[in-house]
């Protein structure tokens, strides 16, 4: 089996520190369950903001749209109490992931059950706790934020021996990258499709660098995607339960879509989530 785009060859050191698929099986029916419970009922009467945030929440999700900005709430200086009942109501859904911006911040992403709703937790170099968010969003703000700064072209000196394919997959990727526009559709680039040797993958590994954002999702069967080092270029790659990839893409565009809420989600979600207020907080 060729090795992924991400994946180092035999030996090598592993470019790119990622999340294990399939580490942690998701938790939403536990979540979920822990509602029902006399603890979460003693956690309900005490936890009011809980109570109020949960309205605000399906409010914001009644209006977004795909295409728009999303909407932050803080819960920084919520009670440790609120901020446990809120992290058991959400739940985790299929999208988690991790950002680091310009700043040396890192953001700590993960969807909730509610697809459209995401915890974001910010923490500095030292791992502290600097702010703490619930946001209504196709995907977080952060995701965009910490690719701002990467650069537009591509910039690589000439092909290593053994190459076969790299240098017409650089040109490619070049004159995609610098066509693309906000909204334009993904272009998608299956090394599947055509050999690539293991020179050429390491070429494009070097040239492209590792990126600011890792996602996972688990929506149909687990995806890995990871932005490179160059902007509007992501690896995005499908694996099977033995965790071994069955497809390998470069995708120039905004951000993946398999990472994206989708316009239907929002309603969605806001229906569950009201439902949800009704059944254990009111």
């Amino acid at each position: 089996m060729k090795a992924g785009f991400w994946v180092a060859p035999e030996g090598g050191d592993t470019p790119m520190t990622v999340m294990e698929i399939g580490a942690e099986p998701p938790l939403r029916a536990r979540k979920l369950n822990f509602l029902a419970t006399s603890t979460a009922e003693e956690m309900i009467r005490r936890c009011r903001r809980t109570a109020e945030l949960l309205p605000e929440l399906a409010d914001a999700l009644a209006v977004q749209k795909a295409d728009r900005p999303g909407r932050l709430f803080d819960i920084t200086d919520y009670p440790e109490d609120d901020k446990e009942l809120i992290t058991q109501t959400l739940g985790e859904g299929e999208v988690a992931g991790v950002a680091v911006l310009p700043s040396g911040i890192t953001a700590q992403m993960q969807e909730a059950v509610m697809a459209g709703v995401w915890r974001i937790r910010f923490t500095d170099a030292e791992g502290r706790l600097v702010a703490d968010y619930v946001e209504v969003a196709s995907i977080p703000a952060a995701v965009r934020q910490a690719c701002s700064a990467l650069p537009a072209s591509i910039d690589h000196g000439a092909a290593p021996d053994g190459a076969m394919n790299v240098m017409p997959v650089l040109t490619e990727i070049g004159d995609r990258t610098g066509r693309y526009r906000d909204g334009d559709p993904a272009h998608i680039i299956t090394f599947s499709l055509f050999p690539m040797s293991p020179e050429d993958m390491n070429f494009l590994q070097e040239t492209l660098g590792a990126g600011p954002v890792q996602l996972t999702s688990r929506g149909y069967g687990s995806c890995r995607i990871v932005a490179t080092g160059i902007r509007n270029v992501w690896s995005v790659q499908f694996y099977n339960a033995m965790d071994t990839i069955i497809l390998d893409t470069l995708e120039i565009c905004d951000i993946p879509a398999v990472a994206i809420a989708a316009e239907e989600d929002f309603l969605d979600s806001e229906a569950r989530l009201r439902d949800i207020e009704e059944a254990y907080f009111k």
